[in-house]
C-alpha cells in the first residue's frame, strides 16, 4: 500500500520542497559538525622546553618521563641534554642554554648567594650515602686520618666539595691538611690513573666507576648520614612566573616518572642504564639510597640553609647574610597538580 503525502488544505507538498528542506538541513548538519569537530589547525602545538638533566641516578623521574613519552602526552616537546654535574646543568641554564635544569641544592645556593634570580619548582628525589671519597691504597690511604697531606680531586661547588669538608672534619682533618684539585667529573678518572691525585670525592656512579678502576688497589669511605641531597627542578624566576601552565605539564610528568622509579625498579633502571651507560651491578647496590617523589617540603629550606652557613663559613660567597629562601621556591605549578605534596611552611 501506498502512502500518500501530507497535504496542507487538501494540496500534496511539492517534491521539490522535500527535497530543498533535506538539503538544507544536511547544509546545517555539516556545517555543525565542521564547527564542532577540531580541525588540524586548531590543535595547540606542543610547548617546547630544554630541561639541562644530569647523568645522576636521582635523576630517574626526568629519564623515565622522557623515555616513556610522559612529557610528550602532556603536549610537552622536552629537549634534554645531560651533564656530568648539577653545577654544569645549572650552569646551563644560567647562560640561557636551557629553560629549566637539575641539581642538586649546592649550586642553586651558590648561584643565588651570587645574585642569581632562581626558583626551585620542584624536588624530584632525595638521596643519601651517595657520596664518598676513593683512594689509593698504594699511596698510603688505608683510613680517614691517611687522608692528610694528601692530593683529593673533587668537583669544587658541588656537593662532594661539601661532603669532603665535612666528612674531613669529622675525622679531625680541615681543607687546609690536604691539597685540592678542582677537576671536572670527567676528569677524575684520568687524575687517579696518571698519578695526578691520590684520592677522589665523587658521586655515584661516578663514584662506582672510581672503585671499579682501582679495584684491589681502591679504599672507598662514603658519606654516611652527612649529607642528604635533594634534586631539585629550578629555572630563572621569571621564565617560571611567565610558564605556569608548561610547568604544570611538566610537574605532571615528572610525578608519573617518579612513580615508575618506585615501583618498578627494573624498568626504570634498564631505562636509567640506557641514558647514562652505568653498569647493572652498582646501579642495583645503589638504588636503595634514593627515594624518588615529586613534594617540596621544608627538609629542602633546612638544606638550603645548611649549606648556605657552610658557604659563609668557608667564603665561597661575598653575600654573609641568609636569604629567605621562600623567595626562591616557586609553589605554584606543584600546588596546581598536587596539593598534598606541598608541605612546606610558607
Amino acid at each position: 500500500m501506498k502512502v500518500k503525502p501530507v497535504t496542507r488544505a487538501g494540496r500534496r507538498t511539492p517534491i521539490y520542497a522535500i527535497v530543498g528542506f533535506v538539503a538544507l538541513a544536511g547544509s546545517a548538519a555539516f556545517a555543525w559538525l565542521g564547527h564542532s569537530s577540531p580541525k588540524p589547525y586548531d590543535i595547540e602545538p606542543p610547548e617546547r622546553i630544554v630541561i639541562a638533566n644530569i647523568e645522576y641516578t636521582g635523576s630517574c623521574p626526568v629519564v623515565v618521563a622522557q623515555a616513556k613519552g610522559y612529557f610528550k602526552s602532556e603536549g610537552v616537546e622536552a629537549t634534554v641534554p645531560l651533564y656530568l654535574s648539577g653545577k654544569a646543568a645549572l650552569d646551563a641554564l644560567l647562560s640561557g642554554k636551557a629553560d629549566l635544569a637539575i641539581s642538586g641544592d649546592l649550586p642553586v645556593v651558590l648561584a643565588v648567594m651570587n645574585g642569581q634570580p632562581l626558583s626551585v619548582v620542584t624536588t624530584v628525589a632525595r638521596a643519601e650515602n651517595d657520596i664518598g671519597v676513593v683512594g689509593r691504597v698504594d699511596k698510603g690511604i688505608t683510613t680517614p686520618a691517611s687522608l692528610k697531606g694528601k692530593r683529593i680531586g673533587v668537583t669544587l661547588g658541588t656537593g662532594s666539595h661539601f661532603v669532603l669538608d665535612v666528612f674531613l672534619a669529622r675525622h679531625h682533618l680541615t681543607l687546609g691538611d690536604v691539597t685540592l684539585r678542582d677537576l671536572t667529573p670527567a676528569a677524575l678518572s684520568g687524575a687517579l690513573a696518571r698519578d695526578e691525585i691520590d684520592a677522589a670525592s665523587a658521586w655515584e656512579p661516578i663514584l662506582g666507576a672510581l672503585r671499579t678502576q682501582l679495584g684491589a688497589d681502591g679504599m672507598t669511605f662514603l658519606a654516611g648520614d652527612i649529607y642528604s641531597t635533594t634534586l631539585n627542578l629550578t629555572g630563572m624566576h621569571a621564565y617560571v612566573a611567565g610558564h605556569q601552565i608548561v610547568l604544570q605539564k611538566v610537574v605532571r610528568a615528572l610525578i608519573s616518572g617518579a612513580r615508575l622509579c618506585r615501583n618498578q625498579p627494573d624498568e626504570a633502571r634498564a631505562l636509567v642504564r640506557a641514558a647514562f651507560n652505568v653498569g647493572a651491578a652498582e646501579l642495583n647496590a645503589t638504588w636503595p639510597d634514593y627515594r624518588f617523589r615529586v613534594t617540596l617540603d621544608q627538609s629542602l629550606l633546612l638544606g638550603l640553609e645548611d649549606d648556605t652557613r657552610w658557604a659563609i663559613r668557608d667564603a665561597l660567597t661575598r653575600r654573609t647574610d641568609m636569604p629567605n629562601y621562600l623567595d626562591y621556591v616557586d609553589l605554584h605549578a606543584l600546588e596546581a597538580v598536587a596539593p598534598a605534596a606541598v608541605t612546606l611552611i610558607h
